[in-house]
């Protein structure tokens, strides 16, 4: 249900405001979570979506709008703002369902409530061999229009085997 997981996000990220002294040490903890859990997630995407490998930054950036979100979260966020590069691009999520519900204390201004979700797509992604830089440019609890998160593409991760195995 939706709106329990909703809740219970809400119930985090009053712990951790609790836990910790300032916005950026909540925001870190909520990346790190989110990184943990996308390490663990990417395994139940594969088997569930029958998703083969993508062959370029643009295909991960379809399968990550129109599969990933719409299977966990039940929103599909556009790809838009592609760098000239073809390596970096934005995700605009006109409805968060994460702040449902929410208002950010005038204390917190510099919170990124939504953090866990840059976590769980650099943790995701890294576990397919691909390094990515993934932050919030635009909240709308920030009073933006829509949430807009950027991800740029860093670098492809090579396996590394031990010696003398292939």
């Amino acid at each position: 249900n939706s709106e329990l997981f909703t809740l219970t996000y809400g119930a985090l990220v009053t712990q951790l405001c609790k836990d910790y002294e300032n916005d950026e040490d909540v925001n870190k903890q909520l990346d790190k979570m989110g990184y943990n859990i996308g390490v663990r997630l990417i395994e139940d995407f594969l088997a569930r979506s029958n998703v083969g490998r993508c062959h370029d930054f643009r295909e991960t950036a379809d399968v990550i709008s129109k599969i990933a979100f719409k299977m966990y979260l039940g929103i599909t966020p556009s790809v838009t703002n592609w760098s000239p590069a073809g390596d970096e691009f934005s995700l605009i999520l006109e409805n968060n369902p994460l702040v449902d519900f929410v208002e950010l204390p005038d204390n917190h201004s510099s919170l990124i409530y939504s953090n866990l979700l840059c976590g769980v797509l650099r943790g995701a992604l890294e576990m397919v061999q691909m390094a990515v830089d993934v932050k919030f440019v635009q909240d709308t609890l920030k009073g933006d229009s829509v949430t807009e998160i950027r991800m740029k593409f860093i670098r492809r991760i090579e396996d590394n085997l031990p010696a003398g195995e292939e």
